[in-house]
């Protein structure tokens, strides 16, 4: 990739460099949500710079409170508004040079979810999280079920809960029953946790009968989120038999504000894990389809700074994006623009890069220890959960930011 020099100023190490140029939706004071580009420190208001002529697209597709109807105009629209935005950001005789109204910087902003979610997909996809999680419930002399090597085992989630970063979140109450118990209880959840996922936006609505095969899966991913699919491990243990997740994790999942596109994100392509045994055909791949994604938790307290509790890697997906999508529309089931698909938990193979507290604590059996001493092995209330991802490469980074909520106490 050519190296790209911007007059913007930008910190080193910013997650938002000029290779990046993610999309999200902000609004200032009480104004109106309105669509625009991250640059360092700061947002290029796209609606603005489309109004001074410089954009092909016309400004009322960024002054919607998502980013819904500017994704459905497609990918070669969508990649050649970030394209001439870059463009603008780094010639020398650039317009925007005498518009500052351009630029809002982000501390002054507000962000809020990027697009208007229609349907939510969870996958379990990472082999080293189920394993570990079929050791702790299940046989661990066969800790995978039958079928987790052959299908990307998912679940249809709950949509209208889905919220932007920096959202707080009440503890949810459910239906509670431990192995000591004769009979189960209602009660606040104990064993509250997060999941350390990556979430992809639909960018190409499909037809009720229609497959998207994996060589096409791409054209219809318009870019990923950082994800923390909140789960409440003492609710979904006595719920998901024989159906699943329910309670357990529809109160809430947060998203990070800013979608990287794919496209920002094509040098960091790997090949994933080899996938024994052989896969059916519809879900065969060739060449690299995982990305090599850094991921990082932190944890915090209202006594206690953040400290980092797991680093992982997007890399380690066993079923990759493209697998998800094809095996999720093999039956005929229809995508819409904004539907959101998250990975399942990304655990790596070491205890440093566990993807949940489930995990961490090895079902509350290792507790650990916050900065001012306290213990812990799941979430309590007012504790803090913050998800950082980047991608860098000879020098080149591509970064998602932060997704963050705190725990409130039940209402």
């Amino acid at each position: 990739m050519a190296t790209l020099n911007t007059w913007v100023s930008v910190p080193n190490y910013s997650d938002f460099s000029i290779y990046n140029l993610p999309f999200g939706i902000f609004s200032l004071n009480s104004d109106e949500p309105r669509a625009g580009i991250a640059i360092g420190e700061q947002i290029v208001d796209l609606s603005t710079v489309s109004e001074l002529g410089l954009l092909d697209v016309d400004a009322t597709f960024f002054r919607q409170k998502t980013l819904n109807e500017f994704i459905a105009l497609g990918k070669k629209t969508t990649n050649k508004v970030r394209l001439d935005i870059q463009k603008l950001l780094v010639i020398e005789n650039s317009p925007l040079k005498n518009h500052p109204e351009v630029f809002v910087l982000q501390k002054d902003a507000t962000m809020h979810l990027p697009v208007q979610v229609g349907d939510y997909t969870d996958f379990y996809s990472s082999i080293e999280h189920a394993t570990n999680v079929g050791k702790m419930f299940r046989d661990p002399e066969n800790a995978l079920l039958p079928n987790w090597r052959h299908i990307p085992v998912g679940y249809h989630g709950r949509a209208s809960s889905i919220v932007v970063s920096g959202t707080d979140i009440h503890r949810p109450m459910g239906q509670v029953k431990t192995n000591e118990m004769e009979a189960p209880v209602f009660q606040a959840s104990n064993r509250l946790d997060f999941e350390l996922e990556m979430g992809f936006v639909i960018g190409k609505s499909t037809q009720l009968g229609e497959r998207i095969s994996v060589e096409n899966a791409a054209e219809h991913i318009f870019g990923l989120v950082l994800f923390n699919d909140w789960s409440a491990r003492d609710i979904q243990k006595w719920e998901y038999v024989p159906l699943g997740p329910f309670l357990g994790k529809s109160f809430a999942s947060s998203m990070s504000p800013w979608i990287v596109t794919l496209e920002a994100l094509e040098p960091f392509k790997v090949l994933g894990p080899a996938q024994e045994p052989a896969v059916l055909s519809y879900l065969e791949v060739e060449g690299k389809h995982n990305y090599d994604i850094q991921l990082e938790v932190g944890m915090a307290s209202q006594s206690s700074e953040e400290i980092i509790i797991s680093r992982s890697n997007f890399k380690y997906m066993y079923w990759n994006m493209m697998q998800q999508l094809a095996h999720h529309t093999v039956n005929g089931c229809n995508v819409n623009v904004g539907d959101v698909m998250a990975s399942g938990t990304i655990s790596g193979k070491d205890e440093s890069s566990y993807g949940s507290l489930l995990e961490i604590s090895w079902g509350g059996k290792k507790p650990f220890e916050l900065k001012d001493g306290s213990m812990r092995t799941f979430i309590e209330d007012n504790d803090t959960i913050i998800l950082k991802g980047f991608a860098e490469k000879e020098g080149l980074r591509v970064g998602f930011g932060e997704v963050t909520g705190t725990i409130l106490p039940s209402k």
